[in-house]
């Protein structure tokens, strides 16, 4: 995914417009437009004003894989959990564990519908 994309997201999420954005980070509205065409590039510390804006990494801003992480979804996780307040979080965790122990139940049927079967498939 291009920067300007993935920028164009972050506002989105936000609820911003590009005015409030260009204000909040005190560079001309003209200079984020051409962010958002990927018709210029921020300098370093443009790109780490609007990681620390939108509480996400540089990695995240310019789509590079971390060896940490498995995909954009994963980074799209942590980017969201990092942005809620710790109450938040803790459901988001109590959410994810959920979804956790329906796996595990689901798996534990299908493996004792596998074994009573045979181990016939099909």
């Amino acid at each position: 995914m291009k920067f300007g994309d993935i920028l164009r997201n972050l506002i989105n999420d936000r609820e911003i417009t590009q005015r409030q954005l260009a204000a909040d980070l005190n560079i001309a509205p003209s200079t984020l437009g051409n962010y958002i065409q990927d018709s210029r590039e921020p300098d370093f510390q443009i790109l780490k004003d609007i990681a620390a804006y939108f509480n996400v990494t540089v990695d995240y801003l310019i789509d590079y894989r971390s060896p940490y992480t498995k995909s954009r979804n994963e980074e799209e996780i942590l980017r969201i959990y990092r942005s809620l307040s710790p109450e938040q979080q803790d459901l988001y965790l109590e959410q994810g564990k959920a979804f956790l122990k329906i796996n595990s139940k689901e798996n534990a049927k299908s493996s004792k519908s596998t074994l009573q079967n045979g181990g016939k498939v099909g």
